[in-house]
């Protein structure tokens, strides 16, 4: 069945991190998404990265982007497309004469998207980042990390792709439903500093409350003892997020606090926070008397919000995800599923990845180029 998307055509100047992560999802949800990569990356028979996940399911062609005729060549593929993403800094695109004005004047329906880290505008917007720097700015770095110790970057998670990719790829599709309506395209300023900030919305409203305080000592970061990652005898680690009141007693009954397994005495109140420190010492104590098979043996499949931390391998392997389809395997290569799930357009991958220019000439032949342009083209070394 095809995905949700099915129908819509999309460029994806190529680049590295959260805009191959947003040409990924806009695939798996069924668009046609054609990369484009610079001709200076094609290697004649090289083989497909099976590996790079963020490439998978759509073609590439290989294009100089700083040839006349190479330039003309992706205004040709614009005419065609709805939308259009690039993840270069300020000014590159503007440059090459592939900026916004430049396609928009060629496709006026275009939907354009821009993925920077620091934005289109400020006094940063112009210099080199990363994902640690934007969440840093952004204020939500700050928010992660126990008490007493520096700030822990969470992979890059939050900027590159929760803060990036995805915010891009939602700001596409919303651009793409309002084309429809006004018959008018637009320019989507995707910036990871604005994401990152975005996502921390909720904790952000719990500051203004008098809800967070310092960074270790909250009711989601590693503060509160009953939201937390502790150790097993095995060396393997569980998780317990037994917040609301029900769920905290489920745990307390499982794990014996309730009947003062540890001999220990009656466990203070919950939301005591004075407390926190002390029962934390005490969990880790009675969490390394078993195994981490031994805990899910008890907790598993009761409403006592626990889950064991799974590493990549095992993950995929977990009955759980197994039944979902969490993950899925591709060329033999493990892959996380495309994420949402539909009742009727079913998404899914459009296959492996593939090397720079593996599909020059088809591709450009299947978006309107007749053989003796593609031919000209490879002539004059404008694609490769």
């Amino acid at each position: 069945m095809a995905g949700p998307l099915e129908g819509y055509r999309i460029i994806e100047l190529a680049g590295i991190g959260p805009g191959p992560f947003a040409g990924m999802m806009l695939s798996d949800m069924g668009a046609e998404v054609l990369r484009v990569d610079r001709a200076q990356s094609v290697r004649e028979g090289a083989r497909p990265p099976l590996a790079d996940i963020l490439g998978r399911g759509r073609r590439s062609v290989g294009v100089d982007l700083k040839h006349p005729q190479g330039r003309e060549a992706v205004l040709r593929l614009v005419e065609g497309a709805d939308a259009l993403i690039e993840g270069f800094r300020p000014g590159v695109t503007e440059r090459l004469g592939l900026g916004p004005d430049d396609c928009l004047t060629r496709n006026p329906k275009l939907i354009y998207g821009r993925m920077t880290g620091w934005g289109q505008e400020g006094p940063y917007a112009s210099t080199a980042g990363h994902d640690i720097n934007y969440i840093a700015l952004s204020g939500t770095l700050s928010m992660i990390g126990r008490a007493g110790e520096a700030p822990v970057p969470p992979l890059n998670l939050v900027g590159d792709f929760g803060g990036g990719g995805m915010v891009l790829a939602y700001g596409v599709v919303c651009g793409l439903l309002e084309a429809s309506h006004s018959g008018r395209g637009q320019v989507i300023d995707a910036a990871m500093v604005d994401g990152s900030a975005l996502l921390a919305a909720m904790i952000h409203g719990f500051r203004t409350t008098g809800m967070w305080g310092d960074r270790g000592s909250n009711l989601l970061d590693t503060g509160a003892w009953f939201y937390e990652v502790y150790e097993t005898a095995d060396g393997g680690h569980v998780s317990f997020g037994s917040i609301e009141p029900q769920f905290f007693q489920e745990m307390m009954r499982i794990t014996g606090l309730a009947d003062d397994v540890d001999g220990l005495g009656p466990v203070p109140d919950q939301n005591d926070k004075s407390t926190w420190p002390d029962m934390k010492l005490r969990m880790a104590d009675l969490v390394k008397t078993k195994t981490r098979d031994e805990w899910c043996e008890l907790l598993e499949g009761t409403d006592a919000c626990f889950a064991p931390v799974l590493g990549p391998s095992e993950a995929p392997q977990h009955p759980h995800n197994r039944l979902r389809g969490t993950f899925t395997e591709v060329e033999g290569i493990v892959h996380p599923a495309p994420a949402p799930r539909f009742s009727r357009t079913s998404p899914e991958i459009g296959g492996p990845p593939t090397h720079p220019g593996q599909h020059t000439d088809e591709a450009l032949l299947d978006w309107g180029f007749s053989a003796d342009e593609v031919a000209e083209l490879r002539v004059a070394e404008a694609v490769r």
